[in-house]
């Protein structure tokens, strides 16, 4: 078994946090892996049905980056607190409207992955918090890379408001899990919130590592 197989396994042994679902919540800078991390944590922790993935990037908008606390907690939080299937309207980048309204199974497991998503609002209903542990700046200049000098302006505006975001509401102080890239995979670590012994995360170790 490998490494991202046994925290799997760790995330799925947790209490459920939210009715009968065990929230994980996936919170990093702006470019710094989040996506691809979590869809590959979501292959590992398979399942009958698949387990259902939240992206902040459906619930904020080009007027409110930050500001879809609300929206998250009456169309995700409170179906899934029944047990219920949870329905959002996902935001079009493209054509700046929220669209038609998409599903969001209850399951075992469900994952939520975007900047912010660690945040004071939502840490009530986490079962567990990683943190992609890469530099704003790094983080930054490989999502700009990645989305072209056609999107710098969009740029300029998002890393004042994540700065300021995390400014007033930091996650990674309060992360169970320590995630970072490295060319053979991921390396996890225990986080500053279990280290302080504030979690009941299943204790890692001092750490491991994942080969593709």
């Amino acid at each position: 078994m490998d490494d991202l197989d046994r925290l799997a396994r760790t995330l799925r042994t947790l209490p459920p946090s939210l009715g009968p679902v065990r929230l994980i919540a996936v919170d990093g800078h702006a470019g710094s892996g989040k996506s691809t991390f979590t869809a590959r944590l979501r292959t590992a922790l398979g399942g009958p049905g698949g387990v259902p993935v939240l992206h902040l990037d459906d619930l904020a908008s080009h007027e409110e980056f930050f500001a879809w606390t609300d929206r998250l907690r009456a169309q995700v939080i409170r179906p899934l607190a029944g047990g219920r299937t949870a329905y959002y309207a996902p935001y079009d980048w493209t054509a700046r409207r929220f669209g038609t309204p998409r599903a969001l199974p209850s399951a075992p497991v469900v994952l939520i992955e975007g900047v912010g998503a660690g945040r004071h609002a939502l840490r009530p209903f986490l079962a567990a918090l990683l943190w992609m542990d890469r530099a704003a700046e790094g983080s930054w200049q490989r999502g700009r890379r990645r989305d072209g000098s056609a999107l710098n302006g969009f740029w300029d505006e998002w890393t004042v408001a994540e700065t300021r975001h995390f400014s007033a509401d930091p996650s990674r102080p309060f992360a169970d899990v320590l995630v970072r890239e490295c060319p053979e995979g991921y390396e996890a670590s225990t986080g500053p919130r279990a280290t302080a012994g504030e979690s009941h995360f299943l204790t890692l170790g001092d750490h491991f590592s994942r080969a593709d």
